[in-house]
């Protein structure tokens, strides 16, 4: 009885534990290692071609074409260029409103300049007058004039700019 058992154990477990169904499935082994082996090897190679730029290796293009990707090239430089200025310029739509808020606000401050200057330049002019009609150009130099000139175009819009 315990060698029929022996027998129907070792018939259930023939294709398993038998040498030549072993022998197989250890060449099958193998073959599944190695292939796995060469997916891991080009799995190392394609993750260091990824990992390096393209652009450094050179591509073979025939002689004949080289000035056209000379050109290209230029034009791709060209391109990315003009779409960076577009993206800035996408990128600033949203500050429009606030810059021309800004800008009407420096308008109106350099309106408002203007008019002091004009009415600067009106007294000045009107004090030279009173200045010539007051002493005498013989008895005061030149020098004397244009330094006293020269002091009140500085003194009078300095003290305009430092009220603004």
């Amino acid at each position: 009885k315990l060698k029929t058992e022996i027998l129907q154990l070792e018939k259930e477990t023939a294709d398993i534990a038998h040498p030549f169904y072993l022998g197989k499935k250890c060449e099958i082994l193998q073959d599944m290692n190695r292939h796995l082996e060469a997916v891991l090897k080009e799995k190392r190679a394609l993750r260091k071609r990824l990992i390096k730029p393209r652009c450094q290796e050179s591509l073979p293009i025939e002689v004949t074409f080289h000035k056209y990707v000379v050109e290209l090239l230029a034009e791709a430089v060209t391109f990315i260029e003009k779409l960076e200025s577009h993206l800035q310029t996408l990128r600033s739509i949203p500050e429009i409103p606030n810059v021309i808020k800004n800008m009407d606000t420096a308008l109106t401050k350099t309106e408002v300049l203007v008019m002091e200057l004009e009415d600067l330049a009106e007294q000045i002019l009107t004090w030279r007058e009173v200045q010539k009609e007051v002493i005498p150009l013989e008895s005061v130099s030149s020098t004397q004039i244009c330094f006293d000139i020269s002091y009140a175009l500085v003194t009078v819009p300095l003290l305009i700019f430092i009220s603004v």
